[in-house]
């Protein structure tokens, strides 16, 4: 690692909202991002920033938010508690080291590295960070809760507050089976002292950044923390419109309990005539194959050619997960495919009822029917170029003209006005 650093040179706007303005709601319903100012004049720059990540297990949806982090900060140092990105994988780190935690030299910690969330937030503390003015927690679990100086800024890209342990807490027990017993008991233990140790480290955070305003709600709820909203990037170059759709309808996801794929597929066994793709790998699927009827194929893990290629010619893509942005909805919109999704959580900022799909109100497996038939009533009407158009609004370019921008505005603002102006001064425009 250079441990010299290389200052960087950042814009002044004359106001700090001239930047990062609030986001509006455009009359059909469309999510805008920020968008950068046009600066011309100069401030001092910082020192190569630190991007420090929860875990590197697989390039994933977070990972993909990260990558484009690196090319945002392309002077950044990289933090993780492990690091087990196959090689095949790591282009997305552009070459970079990654350093790790103590976690990494665990016996089983590449393939059971959760079992150690206990030791994560003394793990994260460990970190010295004390060569960076800017340091960017990117977290869905403990990286926000990084120790910092006085003087460094602390910008935390919030995915989303631990689900498991807030309001999704009585879920995981009851989908994990660990609602009773000895595990059970442990379990809950763990959840409160995660808990304890969240509210606490929420304080570390200066600047609190959501990726979704379903996200932005949640830490207010969780943290009474304002956060601006940058949505997260997505490689729409990579789903390319097509207008000639087959006749069948697809779901991605990773097989886990909350993505909810089980309903999808017991919708779809009432709907002998429908054909179903799945497409996902998880520790549900063995039990998803049971479910099955002969019209639903479980594909497993697919290349990106070949979930591009379902993507494209899917009649409409069906969603039942309540995410808090959920990239894959967006993706098939990018294909002018129609979306059919649960209406909770960030599909209400990215779908468009009645231009670029359909949402249901409750995560049922007869709702989702329900769905599919009042979609298949007024097909005519989702247009796939429109749906393309509304898709190309969250493309990578414009996360990472964001990103850099909202990190540049706040670091300026952290030299001239005190810490706590400068999270309500950006939090102001929500």
């Amino acid at each position: 690692m250079n441990n010299t650093p290389t200052p960087r040179q950042h814009p002044r706007p004359h106001h700090l909202l001239d930047a990062v303005r609030k986001i509006e709601d455009q009359g059909d319903g469309a999510p805008q991002v920020a968008e950068a100012p046009d600066a011309s004049s100069a401030l001092g720059g910082y020192t190569a920033p630190a991007l420090v990540h929860d875990w590197l297990p697989v390039y994933a949806g977070a990972e993909r938010v990260l990558e484009q982090m690196i090319h945002a900060l392309p002077d950044a140092s990289i933090y993780s508690l492990i690091d087990y990105i196959p090689e095949e994988q790591r282009g997305f780190l552009q070459g970079k080291p990654v350093h790790t935690s103590f976690i990494q030299s665990m016996p089983f910690s590449k393939q059971l590295y959760r079992y150690y969330l206990p030791f994560a937030p003394f793990a994260i503390e460990q970190f010295d960070l004390r060569e960076h003015d800017v340091v960017v927690s990117s977290s869905y679990a403990v990286a926000k809760g990084l120790l910092t100086r006085s003087d460094q800024l602390h910008v935390s890209y919030v995915h989303s507050p631990m689900r498991y342990a807030w309001d999704l807490y009585h879920d995981y027990l009851e989908q994990s089976n660990l609602t009773r017993g000895v595990r059970g008991f442990m379990a809950r233990a763990l959840m409160h002292y995660m808990r304890l140790y969240d509210s606490t480290s929420a304080s570390r955070v200066d600047v609190y950044v959501a990726n979704s305003q379903y996200v932005a709600r949640r830490i207010w709820k969780t943290y009474r923390r304002r956060a601006h909203v940058v949505y997260p990037p997505v490689d729409v170059d990579a789903f390319a419109l097509q207008t000639d759709k087959e006749d069948y309808y697809l779901t991605m996801a990773r097989l886990v309990p909350y993505k909810r794929v089980d309903l999808i597929v017991e919708a779809f066994a009432a709907m002998p005539d429908k054909e179903l793709i799945v497409i996902g790998s998880g520790p549900e699927l063995d039990s998803l194959k049971e479910q099955a009827g002969p019209n639903v194929t479980l594909l497993g893990y697919q290349p990106d050619e070949a979930v591009q290629y379902y993507m494209q010619h899917a009649r409409a893509f069906v969603y039942a997960a309540e995410e808090d942005f959920g990239i894959a909805p967006v993706e098939a919109q990018a294909c002018g495919t129609p979306v059919i999704a649960y209406g909770r959580g960030g599909v209400l900022e990215t779908v468009v009822p009645g231009q670029t799909g359909l949402l249901y109100a409750q995560q049922t497996a007869a709702h989702i029917a329900d769905a599919v038939s009042c979609f298949e009533s007024d097909e005519a009407r989702f247009e796939p170029a429109q749906i393309r158009a509304h898709a190309e609004q969250f493309g990578p370019d414009r996360f990472r003209s964001t990103f850099s921008t909202l990190i540049d505005t706040a670091y300026d603002a952290f030299q001239t006005k005190a810490p706590w102006d400068v999270s309500d001064a950006l939090a102001s425009s929500l």
